[in-house]
């Protein structure tokens, strides 16, 4: 990868993916995004992505019993490497609906050529009922200064969640059992609760949350833009770049809509070895058709601290 370059172009047509996110092990990046079992993309330069086997190709009982009507489509996975495994996060829900789940599976190593690869289904992690106020999707995973693991989560209704994860196992800490409000947004007819996808990164002495906004999965109508906010716990509480709370609604842009893609939304961060970040997203191609593809952009940080994308520097 060239870290001078700012967006990523694909030998060819980008390739199909949606609520993307990529990992490194040895020399080999993998991307894990929404499928059937959870889909993956293997690649040796960050350009060309050659398929893999989905994670859980196998239907998962505990799964089809939690959440009728699923069909092993698993959405919007996070993946981490702690306690020597890798460990692999993933929606199962129904479109509109908050009875949700997210599940976890694990496995020593990326590489299916390793005689140690085997991905072990380790049950649900989390989940939300219809009475809720909350849903249990779009899962990330991080680990705060003092080395605690927390998930953050959530998708519309009363917005982005987070829970404390136990390091050891990669379930729900037994210490703090408090679900933290991160974000939300008013339900308006017009806004109706769209905050979804949280993804957190430690920058200096903030940590920054972004958050898609608005709707997805409408092809070249989708009105999806990626937000930011940041607090100094992790906690929150998150305001961007006005001084505005996300709970209160507030976020401000890092991607939006260009005349080529729409609806850029979904995002992970990737950090190279070489320190560059990339913002990882999926968009739809105005020119191409309506599948929601992949998009890499450099991620840069100005003086302040705030997160940029290149490309909507240098416009």
């Amino acid at each position: 990868m060239n870290p001078q370059q700012p967006i990523i172009d694909f030998d060819g047509e980008a390739p199909r993916a949606h609520d993307a996110v990529i990992v490194r092990e040895g020399d080999a990046f993998y991307l894990f995004s929404t499928g059937h079992g959870v889909s993956v993309r293997h690649s040796s330069n960050f350009q060309h992505w050659g398929a893999r086997e989905s994670v859980l190709s196998k239907p998962l009982t505990w799964a089809e019993q939690l959440i009728p009507g699923n069909r092993g489509f698993f959405w919007a996975p996070d993946i981490a490497f702690f306690g020597d495994r890798w460990h692999l996060y993933y929606s199962v829900s129904t479109f509109g609906s908050n009875r949700s789940a997210i599940g976890l599976a694990t496995n020593a190593t990326l590489d299916c050529q390793h005689p140690a690869y085997h991905w072990r289904d380790e049950g649900v992690v989390i989940q939300s009922h219809r009475e809720d106020s909350w849903n249990a999707i779009d899962p990330n995973v991080l680990f705060d200064v003092q080395g605690h693991g927390w998930m953050a989560l959530g998708s519309f209704w009363d917005g982005i969640k987070l829970r404390r994860l136990d390091e050891l196992t990669g379930q729900l800490s037994d210490e703090d059992t408090t679900l933290y409000s991160l974000a939300r947004r008013p339900h308006t007819p017009e806004i109706q609760g769209s905050v979804e996808a949280p993804f957190i990164v430690r920058r200096g002495e903030f940590y920054v949350l972004f958050v898609s906004f608005d709707f997805c999965c409408c092809g070249v109508d989708s009105t999806y833009n990626i937000r930011v906010g940041r607090a100094r716990d992790i906690t929150g509480p998150y305001l961007d770049r006005d001084g505005t709370a996300l709970l209160e609604g507030g976020g401000t842009v890092v991607r939006q809509s260009d005349a080529r893609w729409r609806g850029p939304g979904h995002n992970s961060v990737f950090h190279d070895q070489n320190g560059t970040d990339w913002l990882i997203y999926h968009a739809y191609d105005a020119e191409n058709g309506d599948a929601s593809r992949l998009r890499v952009e450099k991620l840069g940080w100005d003086e302040d601290g705030w997160p940029f994308v290149a490309q909507m520097e240098l416009a």
